[in-house]
């Protein structure tokens, strides 16, 4: 007799190469709205061509699916394995196999900081714009039907350490 484990197939961190957060603000008529963007360099073992299955795997694991036009708003939820710890110039994104430091900028925290909450983008297109973190290019990278289409999108609640 022959079983099939429903168990997920064992996270293989080499195949997602450099993880990269990024942060950005953008103005809406509601106010300032914080996002983030976080993908692959695409330098993995597999390289470009092996990451978007990869961070799939992994997004899976965190229970979130891909593409279309549904965000996953986390504010609502309790047991979300997914968290954003934000504290005075820094903040780490958390999910199972993956703690993510990043260093927001002060219009992103500010924005952070009056909303309770960050809209995340988890792309499983490798970054392709040259070196992170230009506001321009990320913002380009993320809004892009190819980013969107194939990419997990969560509004997170921003948590940060009780004093």
């Amino acid at each position: 007799m022959t079983s099939i484990s429903t168990d997920p197939r064992p996270l293989r961190t080499a195949d997602l190469g450099t993880l990269v957060i990024m942060s950005w603000s953008r103005e809406t008529p509601d106010g300032d709205v914080p996002f983030l963007l976080a993908c692959s360099l695409g330098d993995g073992e597999g390289g470009p061509e092996a990451t978007p299955a990869a961070v799939e795997g992994l997004l899976s694991r965190s229970g979130l699916s891909v593409g279309g036009d549904t965000v996953l708003d986390a504010t609502v939820l309790s047991d979300f394995p997914i968290g954003l710890l934000v504290v005075p110039g820094a903040a780490a994104l958390t999910m199972p196999g993956v703690n993510a430091q990043f260093a927001p900028t002060a219009q992103w925290r500010a924005a952070a900081d009056r909303r309770g909450y960050a809209c995340l983008i988890f792309a499983t297109r490798p970054w392709s714009g040259g070196e992170p973190g230009e506001g321009a290019a990320v913002a380009a990278f993320a809004n892009h039907e190819d980013t969107l289409s194939s990419a997990a999108q969560v509004v997170l609640p921003v948590r940060s350490l009780r004093t």
